[in-house]
């Protein structure tokens, strides 16, 4: 077996057991920016580096807003998706904790 099928093995047996944050951005023209990673601080540092994304590049970084943790990948995931779907009102609400069960 190859070394590098060997680190991917590790890899994923890895993540298996790691926490996985959903995460929301504030960004200086006050638009929301939502992302997901396994360490929200360096994800952060990152950003405000100017090694982010597209998005933070265009719209500059204020700060992080909210943070949800996760067990698993695919659930995080499904969650990334759901908030990057809703309108910056509606992240405004999660983020302010007006919490709607029907989200």
């Amino acid at each position: 077996m190859s070394s590098y099928i060997l680190r991917a093995k590790s890899r994923s047996a890895l993540q298996k057991n790691w926490k996985w944050y959903v995460y929301i951005i504030e960004c200086l023209d006050d638009t929301y920016y939502t992302g997901l990673t396994w360490r929200p601080e360096l994800r952060l540092e990152q950003y405000i580096s100017g090694l982010g994304g597209k998005y933070t590049a265009k719209h500059g970084v204020k700060k992080l807003v909210y943070v949800e943790e996760h067990t698993d990948l695919p659930t995080a995931r499904a969650r990334e998706r759901q908030i990057k779907d809703w309108n910056q009102e509606k992240k405004r609400k999660l983020i302010n904790g007006e919490w709607s069960n029907q989200w």
